[in-house]
């Protein structure tokens, strides 16, 4: 069969990494899922202070339950580099992130 040349983000790797301090520093945590509640998947903090986004696009919420403040994270914009919460969106006004999930394509 013949490769199709375009290709779409699938879910499968949709992959983002959330680090505990700016800059990508310290202690990280790879995702490739979704993510109602960090903490109760083993995230220490309330906060995220850098983020890479590896593949696909996501959508990064204050609280958990995909609730609160919403960022969009995507690979396609700053090479999918968000060293401090500031990048996140011109709203951040905090690094708190408590859900994030894969965003639909």
């Amino acid at each position: 069969a013949e490769r199709n040349p375009i290709c779409f983000a699938n879910h499968n790797d949709s992959k983002a990494i959330l680090y505990e301090a700016e800059n990508f520093q310290g202690h990280k945590f790879e995702l490739s899922d979704d993510y109602p509640s960090l903490q109760a998947m083993g995230w220490g903090n309330k906060e995220v202070a850098s983020i890479k986004v590896n593949a696909g696009a996501w959508v990064a919420y204050q609280y958990p339950g995909y609730r609160g403040y919403q960022y969009v994270l995507e690979r396609d914009r700053q090479n999918g580099e968000y060293k401090k919460y500031n990048e996140y969106s011109s709203q951040a006004h905090t690094n708190q992130i408590q859900s994030i999930r894969r965003i639909q394509h």
